[in-house]
């Protein structure tokens, strides 16, 4: 196959599954797998050695390795989400130095703590 068909194939298997709902699982101990199994993709897919250095061929693929990923869909999903989201400010009126910083809540689940919306902020 040529290398423009085995990018289409990447980009339409695996890359649009590992994509979708990253910000829920991107941080979970499965992605270092994950992980690997998308470097063994893409050497199979650049037609490249085991032992090649992998960074310069996401850079040839035009793709992101999975924690790059990972972090790009989270400040993405921020951008979009940000109304959801309140400043130290926002929440009391005393003028610290970090007062411009998000407002995490306390939360008991680590689920919630884990997770990148702030869906249950009636519990803290």
């Amino acid at each position: 196959m040529s290398q423009d068909t085995l990018r289409t194939v990447y980009f339409s298997y695996f890359h649009s599954i590992v994509s979708y709902g990253i910000i829920f699982w991107g941080n979970s101990a499965y992605s270092s797998n994950i992980f690997k199994i998308q470097k063994r993709i893409i050497i199979i897919t650049m037609n490249a050695r085991n032992t090649d250095f992998c960074h310069r061929l996401f850079e040839n693929l035009k793709t992101l390795p999975l924690k790059s990923q990972y972090i790009f869909s989270f400040y993405y999903s921020f951008t979009k989400n940000r109304d959801l989201y309140e400043s130290n400010s926002e929440i009391h009126n005393i003028n610290t130095r970090f007062s411009s910083d998000l407002h995490t809540p306390n939360a008991n689940l680590t689920t919630f703590q884990n997770g990148p919306f702030p869906w249950n902020q009636t519990s803290y």
